[in-house]
């Protein structure tokens, strides 16, 4: 019977952990919680209080680079990894005690996935889309490195499920406001574009070994600006066709909010790098002569 262990990264967020762990209790066996920054708002009592372990990390305004230290400290190979704003539904609830109490899943079997419906501040606006969030996953079935936008990568198959997890957070979860207002984005971008700049190993990694960054990222390092116009049209038109697909609707907000993001990014590494290279350039001239 596998064993399960609840990871979560968060940020002073105590009334938004405090639901996630009241949902999801008898849904997993260890908890682990990483506390991105001192702890100001009393969250090592929460957890202590739910038998789990707390751990302060130093800064990093995302929780991506701590995750591959959480994976380390838990104490189970199954990992049920949840943003603090998020909590299962009574339906995935329910499937996971039956999963703990199932056999062994197959060893090819690195992950599952979820739908992740969408949030207007005050109720879901969609029941089938986006699909493919994965939640729960083999810790030795995958590898990653500490960057905001990467995925845990799997090494075999991801079996995706009809289950849904609530992400509701105080604001919308998708929309230009996200992207173009909250300071959060622009932390992410900037990390991501300085990232860029190097090698995935220079971050911290989980399993991940290669100094070669995956095709979607070394796109944006050869050709930032072509790349942003591509995914910009390209992942707005898919994102329309997979919402008709599921929803037999558009949420016309939600389909550009990603790619904006991404043509955002582009832009940013493009101009982090310019930056870079003016940096570099006098020290180059001067080894030459």
């Amino acid at each position: 019977m596998p064993a399960m262990s609840l990871v979560a990264c968060v940020h002073n967020e105590r009334d938004f952990l405090e639901r996630l762990l009241q949902k999801a209790k008898g849904g997993y066996d260890d908890l682990v919680v990483v506390h991105d920054g001192p702890d100001e708002a009393g969250m090592r009592d929460v957890v202590e209080a739910a038998d789990g372990r707390f751990f302060e990390r130093p800064r990093a305004f995302q929780q991506e680079p701590h995750l591959p230290f959480a994976y380390q400290q838990a104490a189970h190979d199954w990992l049920l990894h949840f943003d603090a704003d998020e909590f299962p539904s009574e339906e995935m609830k329910a499937w996971l005690q039956k999963f703990r109490q199932a056999p062994e899943p197959a060893e090819n079997v690195s992950a599952f996935s979820c739908i992740l419906p969408l949030w207007n501040g005050q109720r879901a606006i969609s029941k089938k889309w986006p699909v493919g969030h994965t939640f729960l996953f083999h810790r030795r079935r995958v590898r990653r490195f500490g960057m905001p936008e990467q995925p845990v990568m799997p090494e075999g198959i991801i079996e995706p499920l009809d289950l849904i997890i609530h992400h509701q957070p105080k604001r919308k979860s998708y929309g230009l406001h996200n992207v173009l207002v909250r300071k959060q984005a622009y932390h992410w971008r900037a990390g991501i574009a300085r990232s860029l700049l190097g090698k995935p190993t220079d971050l911290p990694c989980w399993r991940w070994e290669s100094d070669s960054w995956p095709l979607e990222w070394e796109q944006i390092r050869q050709h930032p600006l072509q790349t942003a116009l591509r995914r910009l049209v390209m992942n707005t038109l898919r994102g329309l066709r997979s919402q008709w697909r599921t929803e037999k609707r558009f949420f016309i907000e939600a389909s550009i909010n990603g790619p904006v993001n991404h043509a955002l990014l582009c832009l940013k590494f493009w101009q982090v790098r310019r930056q870079h290279l003016r940096k570099i350039a006098p020290a180059k001239r001067s080894k030459n002569n």
